[in-house]
């Protein structure tokens, strides 16, 4: 390893065989200088206060730096163990050196600077590896501070060691510490005497518990099986309830039933009057029109009789004709009216010819009476349908409306 590392001298192991604690030093300085070249660490080793300087300045640097553990003692020993403890240092330069791929000692910073590190997949181990290394610092410097005092310790332990043993002391501080442990004992029968008294504390607690119980279910029983005196009347209205319930429902339904037929009967008789508001409305308006017609066709026919009048033709035929037009249009406005004209529509005419016309009217009147029957039938038959479709009034108008 030493010479993959770049170790400029050959090493075996029977350079250890004797202690060699200058070549251990040698080869402990080029390893701190291999892992760290800034490092400043003193190289003189001819004393025996300079050789545990230098262990302790190198351990310390290889705990806080590289986080490796080493044994200052088998390290100052400088033999075969001492190796084992240098080959912790070797071992991590070395597997450093086969797993990073370091090439020739010729490749220059800009590639050295281009390697990175993926430590992506390892921050767990990064966390636990930090504090780890906290610890052994911790660990470290208490350490350190404990071999420091080890002069003073060192004495005091000897002054112990080297002082005769006095039995009368000796026999005092056995006698404290039998009493010690007497008490010690004592203490722990009392408890078991306390444990044995709550445990019969315990047991009388749950027996009374199970006596408490009995009675309970005891008496439940007795409850569940005596009938209460009230049941009776209370199963009797219960079903008095159900059967009330039940008319009740059936009188409901019914309700609903009657008030959905009455908003349809509602409805029914809202479309009849509108339908019948607008039958009337229209034969008001057939009406208005062949009245209309009448009064032009009546008026032409007016002219044509004074026409007549003036020429001084009294034909019976020219009158029959005129009398049916008349009749017509009198049948019409009876019709409308209520009420029947019978007259002339002639002005002017002398006593005889009222007479004669009269006289006329008189013979010709059973059987125009017939023809002015055909003739309103004819005429008005929108009007005796109108009739016969006019609704009835409902005594019960205003509520419908």
């Amino acid at each position: 390893m030493m010479r993959a590392l770049g170790y400029p001298r050959l090493i075996s192991m029977e350079n250890f065989h004797t202690p060699n604690f200058v070549l251990v030093s040698e080869v402990l300085l080029w390893l701190v200088k291999r892992y760290e070249p800034q490092t400043d660490i003193p190289p003189d080793v001819e004393t025996e206060q300079d050789r545990v300087f230098f262990i302790k300045a190198v351990a310390q640097f290889m705990a806080t730096k590289a986080h490796i553990k080493l044994n200052t003692k088998k390290l100052y020993q400088a033999d075969g163990y001492a190796v084992k403890e240098l080959l912790k240092v070797t071992s991590v330069l070395y597997g450093a050196m086969n797993t990073k791929g370091v090439e020739r000692a010729d490749v220059s910073e800009e590639d050295s600077s281009k390697f990175k590190f993926d430590l992506g997949s390892k921050i767990a181990d990064l966390k636990a590896a930090r504090q780890l290394a906290s610890e052994i610092t911790s660990k470290g410097a208490s350490l350190y501070d404990l071999l420091g005092k080890e002069a003073e310790l060192r004495e005091a332990r000897t002054e112990s060691i080297a002082r005769p043993l006095e039995i009368n002391e000796a026999e005092k501080m056995m006698k404290v510490a039998i009493d010690c442990v007497l008490e010690q004992v004592q203490k722990t029968k009392d408890m078991l005497n306390n444990v044995a008294l709550d445990e019969a504390n315990l047991e009388a607690k749950i027996e009374k518990r199970k006596l408490e119980l009995e009675r309970s279910q005891k008496r439940l029983q007795t409850l569940q099986s005596v009938r209460p005196a009230f049941m009776d009347e209370y199963e009797k209205i219960e079903e008095q309830l159900q059967k009330q319930y039940s008319s009740y429902l059936e009188k409901f339904r019914n309700l609903t039933y009657m008030e959905q037929l009455l908003d349809d009967h509602r409805r029914t008789e809202q479309e009849m009057f509108e339908e019948a508001a607008n039958m009337l409305r229209l034969m008001q308006n057939r009406l208005k029109e062949e009245e209309q017609q009448l009064l032009k066709s009546g008026n032409n026919d007016d002219s044509d009789i004074e026409i007549q009048e003036d020429e001084g033709s009294d034909s019976e035929v020219e009158d029959r004709q005129i009398m049916k037009q008349r009749t017509a249009t009198e049948t019409l406005l009876q019709g409308r009216a209520g009420a029947r004209i019978v007259g002339t529509m002639q002005g002017g005419d002398t006593e005889e010819d009222e007479d004669s016309g009269d006289s006329e009217i008189d013979l010709d009147e059973d059987e125009e009476e017939d023809d002015m029957e055909d003739d309103s039938m004819e005429i008005s038959p929108s009007k005796s349908s109108h009739r016969a479709r006019k609704p009835e009034p409902l005594e019960e108008s205003d509520n419908d409306f």
